[in-house]
C-alpha cells in the first residue's frame, strides 16, 4: 500500500494551461464577491483602468464632435489627440474605432481618422426614420401612461432648457438624448431605446459647413420638450405627433 501511494505521488500531474492561468477569476466564474480591490491581479486592475480611460476619451470625443471642435472633413491623428487629452494614443485610437463603427469618423490608413462629412439629405433621412420609429410609440404611450409619470420627466426637460439658455451645444445634445431616452424607456423595450439612441446621436453630428448654432434655436428646441410633456399629459395625440415630427426635422435634436 505504501509502495503504491509513493508511485502515485511520483506520477506527474497535468498542469493548468498557461492561457487559463491568465484568465481573471471573474471570467472563469469563480467566486470573488467581497474581494478587496487591492488584492485583484495587476492585469485585471490595468484592464479596468484602460477600459475606464477609453470610455472617458470616447465621451470627450463625442462631446467635441457635437460641439464642433472636431470639424467634418478634417483628419485627426490618435497621437495628436492623445496629447490633447493627456493620454497615450492607444485609448484614443480605440475610442476612434468605436466612432468609426458608429459612422462618425472614417479610418484613413497611416494618417488617422476623418470626421464624416454629412449632408442635409442625410439629416432628413435620419429624421424620417426616427419619426417612423418613435411617433407610433409616443402615441401609444400618450394613451397608456399616467400623467404622474410624465411629470417625473419635467426635470429632464428643464435640463435641456438650462443648457439651451447657456448656449451650451454639447450639454444640450446630451440632455436632449436623456429626455428622449426616458420617454421611450416607458415603453419597456430596451432594443427600441438602443436603436433610437443611436439614430438620435447620429442626427446630432455636425453638417458640412454648418454655421454655429444660435442660442435662440436651442431655446426654441428645448421649449418643445415641455410642450411635448403637456400634450402627453393631456393625451392630445394630434399635438404629440406634430411636435415629435417637427422636433426631428431640426438639426439640434
Amino acid at each position: 500500500m505504501e509502495q503504491r501511494r509513493a508511485c502515485e505521488d511520483a506520477t506527474p500531474r497535468p498542469r493548468a494551461s498557461h492561457a487559463a492561468s491568465r484568465v481573471p477569476e471573474q471570467a472563469r466564474g469563480e467566486h470573488t464577491h467581497g474581494e478587496p480591490s487591492a488584492k485583484r491581479p495587476a492585469a485585471v486592475r490595468h484592464a479596468v483602468q484602460r477600459h475606464s480611460v477609453r470610455g472617458q476619451i470616447l465621451d470627450a470625443l463625442r462631446t467635441a464632435l457635437v460641439g464642433g471642435e472636431l470639424v467634418p472633413g478634417v483628419v485627426y491623428s490618435a497621437p495628436v489627440l492623445g496629447e490633447r487629452f493627456g493620454v497615450s494614443a492607444t485609448p484614443v485610437r480605440e475610442a476612434m474605432q468605436q466612432l468609426a463603427i458608429e459612422g462618425a469618423v472614417k479610418v484613413v490608413p497611416n494618417r488617422g481618422f476623418r470626421v464624416t462629412e454629412r449632408t442635409p439629405r442625410e439629416l432628413a433621412e435620419l429624421a424620417e426614420i426616427r419619426a417612423l420609429i418613435e411617433v407610433p410609440v409616443m402615441l401609444r404611450l400618450a394613451r397608456t401612461v399616467p400623467a404622474a409619470r410624465w411629470s417625473e420627466l419635467r426635470p429632464l426637460a428643464e435640463a435641456t432648457a438650462a443648457a439651451a439658455a447657456r448656449g451650451d451645444r454639447a450639454h444640450y445634445a446630451e440632455s436632449d438624448r436623456a429626455f428622449h431616452r426616458a420617454v421611450l424607456g416607458l415603453a419597456g423595450n430596451e432594443q427600441l431605446v438602443a436603436v433610437a439612441e443611436d439614430l438620435h446621436r447620429r442626427a446630432q453630428w455636425p453638417l458640412v459647413n454648418m454655421p454655429a448654432t444660435r442660442r435662440a434655436d436651442l431655446v426654441a428646441d428645448a421649449a418643445e420638450h415641455g410642450a411635448l410633456l403637456d400634450a402627453l399629459v393631456a393625451q392630445d395625440l394630434t399635438v404629440v405627433q406634430s411636435l415629435v415630427r417637427e422636433h426631428f426635422t431640426s438639426a439640434k435634436g
